[in-house]
């Protein structure tokens, strides 16, 4: 008995443990929604599943510790649920960010990014008028574009230097126009039609100078934007399928545990049903 509440201490402190890759994974979401993914959503329910976990665990450890049966069965029971909506989130934040992803350009170290790649519950968030005007507030506040500003010894970067330097996909998306435009290069966000515009993507009609309109009304900014949401919501999701098989892990060894608890309570003898004892046969020697 005093092994089986050891083992059950043991593992819900494990779980408690468990729990803080997942808070921490939905704090990191919330920091990149203010700065540079600017879509408030998934992190919530991640840190409320994250804050369950960890709640539920620690009335395990109590029941564990204090052999209080109830506390033990509440553990259980919504642990069991709160690992189905671990794994309805996991399924969630992979089906969303299934589809998309960057083109490769000619003599460019950075990809570009088209709207019509990206499809789904998702897209259609991101591009609605009026989400869309919220998260391109966000970018712009982030000054994610004034960052990419560098220079060498004091000169700022030529344009065959910023062709060659590799741009998060916000800015890629956000602060250029796209390359078929035929835009010349002047400095980071400054460019000039030159020879006019060739390019057909109406992108290309949309770019402005003003460094408070820039590539945000674009298409190729929501694709950018989209495009980091995936990779955030990606990562996160790897570190949570980790943490969902050793809960699952957990769980399963807890629910026997516990089974034999309440069999060493109940007095029954390893391998022999309770019906068996409590009416033995007439023929046992």
């Amino acid at each position: 008995m005093r092994f089986s509440n050891h083992l059950i201490g043991l593992l819900n402190f494990a779980t408690f443990l468990l729990s803080i890759p997942i808070i921490g994974g939905g704090i990191w979401l919330s920091s990149r929604a203010n700065n540079t993914d600017c879509l408030k959503f998934l992190q919530w329910p991640l840190i409320l599943i994250g804050v369950s976990i960890m709640v539920v665990s620690l009335a395990g450890f109590a029941g564990a510790c204090y052999r209080n049966t109830f506390l033990m069965w509440f553990y259980l029971f919504v642990m069991f649920f709160i690992i189905a909506a671990l794994i309805g989130f996991i399924i969630f934040a992979y089906a969303v960010t299934d589809k998309g992803s960057g083109r490769p350009v000619t003599n460019r170290a950075y990809l570009e990014y088209y709207l019509g790649d990206y499809s789904g519950w998702l897209e259609e968030h991101v591009a609605k008028d009026s989400n869309w005007r919220k998260i391109a507030s966000c970018v712009r506040d982030s000054k994610v574009c004034q960052k990419m500003g560098t220079s060498v010894n004091g000169v700022p970067q030529t344009a065959d230097m910023f062709y060659n330097k590799k741009l998060s996909s916000v800015q890629s998306g956000c602060c250029k126009p796209p390359t078929e435009c035929g835009y010349t290069y002047v400095n980071e966000t400054t460019w000039e039609t030159g020879g006019g515009v060739t390019g057909t993507n109406p992108d290309c009609t949309l770019w402005n100078n003003d460094q408070r309109q820039l590539c945000y009304s674009c298409n190729s900014c929501k694709a950018g934007v989209l495009a980091s949401l995936k990779k955030s919501w990606r990562k996160v999701s790897v570190i949570n399928i980790i943490v969902l098989i050793i809960l699952v892990i957990f769980y399963v060894i807890g629910c026997a545990a516990f089974r034999n608890n309440r069999r060493i309570d109940n007095d029954e003898p390893y391998g022999e049903a309770r019906m068996t004892k409590s009416q033995p046969s007439a023929f046992q020697l």
